[in-house]
């Protein structure tokens, strides 16, 4: 069965969403670089970011599921990026 959007939204809402995805997404980012710079990662809590991890790829399925291309990129991006601090943790951990 083929990922169909529930409901039209408002083009308005679909803005605000996408402006939301994009600062929550891009906020990694300096955590990310402060990882790479510092290298370490000992204030990282692997056990939180790991579940983060799993909740995020739960939102990519609810956004298939509703067929909202904000919730889709911005929580794919944000899988990318907490995978990437998980691998960080582990190597600088």
């Amino acid at each position: 069965m083929p990922f169909q959007k529930v409901a039209a939204l408002h083009p308005l809402f679909e803005v605000v969403g996408s402006i939301a995805a994009c600062i929550t997404t891009f906020a990694w980012l300096p955590q990310i670089a402060k990882i790479l710079r510092e290298r370490q990662a000992r204030d990282i809590s692997l056990a939180t970011t790991a579940t983060l991890a799993s909740g995020v790829f739960l939102w990519i399925i609810y956004g298939l599921a509703i067929g909202s291309l904000p919730v889709i990129l911005s929580n794919g991006v944000s899988f990318l990026f907490i995978a990437a601090i998980v691998g960080l943790k582990l190597r600088f951990g």
